[in-house]
């Protein structure tokens, strides 16, 4: 019977060298409509989290040489997901059929059946030269180009690569992947090969990254220099006189923001105007979602909207969330905007207001600050609030101030649940990526994010991320969250909008006002 099933499609996917922009459009589209991702440490796993929410994720990556999920085992769950009739995205670093094993994958679906896609990616090995500088070929200097692995393969005593044939090769370029824990073998075998010890070689370490550092010297002094340099994965070897172009044609931008490695606690699905407005200042992001949101509607609540006899009534939003979700299930029961006349609408917050604006609809009061408490006490010198219905849209994580308030001064509140916040667990493989490379800012975007992120973290592993690391918050209700958690907030936001949040980080690194669109 399982012959009959219908079969599901896989799609070996290149992810490209490491920046997310750098993945093929196709790409992009195959992960937005899979049902399942099998992803690799290499790449940006801001692609991870920003897939949409239904998507099942396969962590099959390796670490230090070593094979968190052995290939074979990998393999049957390509062919697993597939028999289920999943349409499944295996992504891969770089290009899948360049060192990335993606051939004995086809294989193995070939021989079960599988259909199967391949969908070529940017090849490391020419993206991090080209982001330092080093064209792998030139007229004049390097007529061919050759990639070759450093790494051994398991349960090989040495490298399979002739280094001895590599070494005799002139007028050409040597690129190596996976070379560092090798390259103090690979150089002696390239040495006694006949290779000249004075060849220009560089070293990228995390090319095409914001980060990413580049390191020139000659071949004999390479093992040196990459051990004083501190020189980690993934990181690929250039050899060749073609390195000499490099100070020359060095064209990767120097931003106000390069070389800062800054966290995204905020969700994935609405923070991809933060992740471009920070990586367009030249930030590295990591994308470390702490929370996710989800529908979650109450009959009883949602009908007592039809009970309502006041004739004064209001809807208070103090999310963009609030806005998204009620608006909505507005629109499925309702179906258009005009129903809302009844109502006058209050917004706390840049971010509401803003939700509503690109909606179509103004609120008719936004408070000077951005709290539930100014919200209270503004707008009791507008309106009287005695017997007037205020319907508050809110989330499960919502403080009920602004209800006891309100019915404190003689209004009738009606709660009105419409999401439901979750905080959001980190892969291992993500936290330990995370730990690795630290962040040297860390963006808050609301109170429940704070209480998603120490809730990922051990306090050992809290002090070490923190600790180093300046605190930005989108206003106060959420540096309140912070400092409650012993973290201390460096920089606030003025207008409580993720723009001013960006605004607020340049200007502590003293850089350019923000431009971008």
């Amino acid at each position: 019977m399982d012959d009959a099933r219908p079969k599901g499609t896989v799609y070996l996917v290149g992810a490209g060298p490491g920046d997310p922009d750098l993945i093929s459009v196709k790409a992009k589209y195959l992960l937005e409509q899979c049902d399942a991702v099998v992803y690799d440490s290499l790449i940006s796993y801001e692609l991870v989290a920003t897939l949409p929410a239904g998507v099942g994720r396969w962590y099959v990556g390796k670490k230090s040489g070593r094979h968190l999920v052995p290939q074979q085992d990998i393999n049957e769950l390509l062919v697993k997901l597939a028999l289920k009739g999943k349409r499944v995205v295996r992504l891969k670093g770089g290009d899948p059929f360049v060192f990335g094993r993606g051939g004995e994958e086809a294989k193995h679906l070939a021989e079960h059946g599988i259909p199967y896609e391949v969908v070529p990616g940017i090849a490391s090995g020419m993206a991090a030269p080209a982001f330092a500088g080093i064209p792998c070929t030139d007229r004049e200097e390097a007529s061919y180009v050759m990639f070759v692995t450093g790494h051994r393969a398991v349960g090989k005593a040495t490298s399979s690569v002739p280094w001895d044939w590599v070494a005799r090769a002139r007028n050409g370029t040597v690129v190596i992947y996976m070379g560092v824990s090798e390259i103090d073998g690979i150089v002696e075998r390239l040495l006694k090969g006949g290779m000249p010890p004075d060849r220009p070689v560089a070293a990228v370490e995390r090319g095409t990254f914001p980060t990413q550092r580049v390191i020139t010297t000659t071949l004999s002094k390479l093992p040196e220099k990459v051990a004083e340099s501190g020189i980690r994965p993934p990181t690929i070897f250039v050899i060749g006189e073609i390195v000499n172009l490099q100070k020359k044609l060095d064209w990767f931008p120097r931003q106000p923001l390069s070389g800062v490695r800054v966290m995204v606690t905020q969700p994935g699905d609405q923070a991809v105007t933060l992740y471009r407005d920070l990586r367009e200042c030249g930030a590295e992001v990591l994308a470390y979602p702490t929370i996710s949101t989800v529908e979650d509607f109450h009959a009883d609540e949602w009908d007592a909207l039809n009970n309502i006899a006041a004739d004064d009534r209001w809807l208070l939003f103090t999310s963009e969330n609030g806005v998204r979700y009620f608006l909505g299930r507005w629109f499925s029961a309702v179906g258009d905007l005009r129903g809302l006349q009844a109502y006058k609408i209050a917004a706390v917050g840049a971010k509401t207001t803003l939700a509503l604006r690109s909606r179509g609809i103004v609120p008719d009061f936004v408070p000077a600050r951005p709290t539930t408490a100014a919200l209270v006490e503004q707008i009791a010198e507008h309106v009287r609030l005695s017997k007037r219905v205020f319907v508050r849209v809110r989330g499960n994580f919502t403080d009920d101030y602004l209800e006891r308030s309100l019915e404190q001064n003689g209004s009738e509140v009606l709660p009105l649940g419409v999401y439901r916040t979750i905080f959001a667990r980190w892969p291992a493989e993500a936290k330990e990526k995370l730990l690795s490379y630290p962040p040297n800012a860390i963006i808050f975007t609301s109170s429940s994010a704070v209480g998603g992120f120490v809730a990922n973290l051990e306090a050992r592993e809290l002090q070490q991320l923190t600790t180093g690391a300046i605190v930005l918050s989108i206003g106060p209700s959420t540096s309140k969250s912070v400092r409650a958690h012993g973290m201390t907030v460096a920089l606030e936001s003025k207008e409580g909008t993720t723009r001013s949040v960006v605004e607020e980080l340049l200007a502590h690194y003293q850089a350019v006002p923000f431009t971008t669109g």
